[in-house]
């Protein structure tokens, strides 16, 4: 055993005590690691770190349109797509990456989305496109398929909160809201999902009680996309007085209610959702949407909105193919392109066959819609059946990038995470099987029997 003095542990304390001077210096007044100047510098730039590949930041041009689905939009259609696809390339794709792992918004995009005319989508009037629903659809999945986040930001500010006030609010609201939403110049969210309330929206607590000129409202909201910045709030109660489901227009600024950010999720990082907590928040009654009495006036709106989410998918899945087609004709192993391997040509197809019935499910959606055919088991049918085929891309587009298929860099791992709360909201992907189920049996199995034997005493 070694036997030190009082005097050499003294030293041995207040010196620099240098174990590897390239690795690390421990001093006595700090009790810290000091790393060497290396240790600060930042990253490479992708593009120098790894040559052989170029990342989503320079988008490539769309190669999945491998059964010429242009063919069957109208021309008005074929330009939206053309002018979002455009856009989403050259303004938008070289920053969200960065956007996606802070998990902040790109405020700077919004008059570049605004630019787009895709606010308010079928909505005629008051400021806004007055698009088909397909070319509302079409606009959709060529935002999600450079961001899905972006999309997601669009889609519930345009076909929830918009939505909800052109159907279901009066003339005055809409000539009020409508116009400053269709230009981004205000900013919409939707707050139906509670914490206890879920796939069980319909059970909803927050409580609306009739006052002297308005409303009192009371409860929680959670989940709610875009709320952390929304100038209004399209919120749903329970009034106190009737028990249904009403709808009123919160706006950001009301005395009782807070809004905070939910932290730390793994997917659409970019859209800032938000936990909502109103204390008797005092709503005026010309902020009630009269036209929402009861829960089944949501699915006006929903039935527009889960089109509009089933679109989502189908751009992402595109996205993931277009980078995939282009990762493997540069990236070369064994001397050879990776694109030149069969195994890697069997999965690329599979994912081009997806997208060809993807595009297809959702066209037909579209046209049943059109046509007021479409029921709530065709929505729910195409939004749960895209999803999964969706999931399946990304898992395939993952393997096929290796390494970087987990890098944000290459827009892959960034859509794997990002079609998994796709996969979940607007109904999981086991309710709107449950809601197509009703419809093709005659029979309702949402809830368990002995949940319905307990509802009965």
């Amino acid at each position: 055993m070694a036997i030190h003095s009082s005097s050499n542990q003294d030293s041995l304390s207040t010196g620099l005590l240098q174990l590897n001077e390239q690795f690390f210096i421990l001093s006595d007044d700090s009790n810290k690691r000091a790393m060497p100047s290396y240790f600060n510098l930042p990253p490479l730039d992708v593009s120098n770190a790894f040559p052989q590949a170029t990342p989503a930041s320079v988008f490539p041009p769309c190669a999945s349109d491998y059964f010429q689905f242009d063919d069957l939009l109208t021309p008005e259609e074929q330009a939206v797509r053309k002018k979002v696809r455009e856009c989403m390339e050259k303004e938008i794709a070289p920053v969200m990456t960065e956007y996606w792992e802070k998990a902040k918004f790109p405020f700077q995009c919004i008059p570049k989305l605004a630019a787009l005319r895709l606010a308010g989508g079928t909505i005629k009037g008051y400021g806004c496109p007055g698009l088909s629903i397909l070319g509302s659809a079409v606009g959709t999945a060529e935002v999600a398929r450079v961001d899905a986040s972006c999309s997601t930001f669009i889609l519930v500010h345009s076909s929830l909160a918009m939505l909800t006030i052109a159907l279901c609010g009066s003339e005055a609201q809409k000539q009020k809201y409508l116009p400053s939403l269709a230009q981004f110049q205000t900013i919409g969210c939707w707050g139906l999902t509670e914490p206890d309330y879920g796939s069980d929206a319909s059970a909803l607590k927050t409580t609306a009680t009739k006052v002297e000129g308005g409303w009192i409202l009371d409860g929680q909201k959670r989940w709610i996309g875009n709320s952390t910045f929304a100038d209004i709030l399209v919120i749903f109660a329970r009034n106190t007085s009737t028990n249904q489901i009403n709808g009123y227009i919160v706006k950001k600024d009301a005395p009782g209610l807070t809004v905070t950010k939910i932290e730390n999720k793994i997917g659409l990082r970019i859209v800032q959702n938000g936990d909502i907590v109103m204390k008797k928040v005092f709503i005026p009654d010309e902020d009630r949407l009269t036209g929402v009495n009861s829960f089944q006036d949501t699915n006006k709106v929903l039935a527009v909105s889960r089109v509009m989410v089933a679109w989502q998918p189908i751009g992402i899945s595109m996205g993931i193919y277009d980078i995939c087609h282009r990762y493997l004709k540069e990236r070369k192993q064994f001397g050879a392109p990776l694109a030149a391997f069969q195994i890697n040509q069997q999965k690329l197809v599979q994912m081009l066959s997806n997208v060809q019935a993807m595009f297809l499910v959702g066209w037909r959606l579209c046209k049943l819609y059109e046509s007021g055919k479409m029921t709530p088991g065709h929505a729910s049918l195409a939004k749960s059946w895209i999803t999964l085929r969706a999931r399946e891309t990304a898992a395939l587009g993952r393997e096929l990038l290796g390494g970087n298929g987990i890098l944000a860099d290459f827009l892959v791992a960034k859509a794997f995470c990002d079609i998994e709360p796709i996969y979940t909201y607007e109904g999981t992907y086991d309710i709107n099987t449950l809601v197509t189920g009703r419809e093709v049996t005659g029979f309702a199995s949402f809830k368990p029997v002995i949940a319905q034997k307990r509802s009965r005493l």
